[in-house]
């Protein structure tokens, strides 16, 4: 029953795919709140573009972690066990970022909107960030002993490689929340978002490609994946050839198909990373022997077998329901007195 442990896999990489790139929009909004808005209604235009979606957004985390915890359950207690000063501070941001959205115009002052404009930012800014530290050190090796425990303290999971795949993740999303924004922005505001997006793919295209150098000539286990496979190369190519096709049709005001490229980048990254890794979910820096894998870190056959049959009975319920608020809430913002 080894292609079950295959299948999950698979669904777990879909999954956060799904909440990079439906939870990614949110926080690349949040980080480019302070300097792409102008003027109180412009924030008012930008938070009112994720408002009717950002918290179900967040749901996909959430999913992505049960179903670590059901169908890769040692890697789950690694994780959160060697992580655990990381996740607290990202549940800290996550929570200051929902404080920030709703409590942002609950008052006319602009003191107080512009104290919670920067939480805003800095609770986005903080959660890509943390996320690509945390994704760093699992592409570069923990101290994962033999028996699965994580040592090191925070300070050891902010190392070179993995802060640059922090600051990488955070032009991602900023890319991504631009393009997002220009599907729901109009006149000035609009204008300005398309004059950013080029700059923020131009950092995001170098910095991303140093850390491909770098993860080549550094992480040989990944390296020699693709020297074995040299077809797998293509989700690589796949992946940049739509950040550079998502800005074509930004410039010819094709924003929806610029948004859906966008998200294809995102998810032909990550699934880049994944096929390096397999089948490690964890790989240990202390002895190779100690990598968790997705088969010695799986639960038992059954498990995987009922958890699957609830999976294909229910996700498509969730992506209908995912797929109609969207539809419900597409078209350019109109604020009133009634939004954030």
């Amino acid at each position: 029953m080894m292609w079950l442990n295959i299948v999950w896999y698979a669904l777990f990489v879909i999954i956060i795919a799904g909440y990079l790139i439906m939870d990614g929009f949110d926080l690349g909004v949040g980080i480019l709140h302070p300097f792409l808005a102008k003027n109180d209604d412009e924030r008012r235009i930008s938070l009112n573009s994720i408002g009717p979606v950002w918290d179900g957004n967040e749901v996909w985390l959430v999913l992505g972690g049960g179903a670590l915890f059901a169908a890769f359950p040692m890697v789950y207690a690694s994780l959160f066990s060697g992580f655990y000063a990381a996740m607290m501070l990202v549940l800290l941001v996550l929570i200051l970022r929902t404080v920030a959205i709703e409590f942002r115009s609950k008052r006319p002052s602009p003191r107080w909107r512009t104290a919670w404009d920067w939480v805003f930012f800095a609770s986005s800014l903080g959660i890509a960030l943390l996320l690509g530290v945390a994704f760093g050190n699992i592409m570069q090796g923990v101290l994962l002993d033999a028996q699965g425990n994580i040592g090191g303290t925070l300070l050891n999971l902010l190392n070179p490689y993995a802060l640059l795949v922090g600051v990488t993740t955070i032009f991602m999303l900023a890319t991504h929340g631009a393009i997002y924004l220009s599907m729901k922005t109009e006149g000035e505001l609009l204008a300005r978002v398309k004059r950013w997006v080029p700059r923020l793919m131009i950092i995001f295209f170098v910095l991303n490609t140093v850390l491909v150098f770098w993860t080549v000539l550094g992480h040989d286990a990944i390296a020699d994946r693709y020297l074995q496979m040299p077809l797998l190369v293509l989700f690589p190519a796949a992946a940049l050839a739509a950040v550079i096709a998502a800005w074509l049709m930004v410039r010819r005001g094709r924003y929806f198909v610029a948004f859906l490229l966008s998200s294809a980048m995102i998810a032909g990254l990550l699934f880049s990373a994944a096929i390096g890794l397999y089948p490690n979910l964890l790989i240990s820096s202390i002895d190779v022997q100690y990598n968790l894998t997705i088969f010695n870190a799986a639960s038992q056959a059954n498990t995987l077998t009922i958890m699957l049959i609830m999976a294909v009975i229910g996700m498509p319920f969730v992506l209908l329901y995912t797929a109609g608020v969207y539809y419900i809430f597409r078209g350019k913002v109109q604020i009133s007195s009634q939004s954030y």
